[in-house]
């Protein structure tokens, strides 16, 4: 709660200075700066900040690392795959998006929960694994559940 104040304080409650959620998670310097030099892509980092409101959003995202919450999972899942520090600064962007939309459209969160997020995520990966089967030729069907002996 106290640091949902601390970042009203830092942005305001309008937020009408940003016209878009991507223009606010820019500001933050939570969004990529694509660095492009005769149409290659050079770097795709995120800038330096010195933002309270940047940190305070960083500090957020390591603190739901720990929570059983759909952001949690969704850190976790990240962490694991791309790293520590770039699935904070990725969490945090998602949770300023989340922020920018409540305070500027009066939007309503509710946690969907880590297990929905888990099955949205299995029925990706699922969905995936078929239409690349089904490009190299191949047809999966799912193992038969073996019933359970009582």
């Amino acid at each position: 709660m106290a640091s949902a104040l601390k970042l009203v304080a830092e942005c305001g409650t309008g937020l009408r200075a940003w016209p878009s959620a991507k223009h606010f998670t820019s500001w933050l310097c939570l969004a990529p700066g694509n660095k492009i030099s005769g149409g290659k892509l050079l770097s795709s980092r995120t800038r330096r900040s010195s933002s309270r409101a940047a940190a305070l959003l960083r500090l957020a995202a390591t603190t739901l690392g720990r929570s059983d919450t759909a952001l949690g999972t969704f850190y976790r899942r990240l962490s694991a795959r791309i790293g520590k520090a770039k699935a904070v600064t990725a969490t945090a962007r998602k949770i300023a998006v989340l922020f920018y939309n409540t305070l500027r459209y009066g939007m309503v969160y509710a946690d969907p929960g880590a297990g929905h997020y888990d099955e949205i995520h299995r029925k990706r990966v699922v969905s995936n694994l078929h239409r690349r089967a089904q490009l190299l030729g191949f047809v999966l069907h799912p193992i038969p559940e073996e019933p359970s002996v009582s």
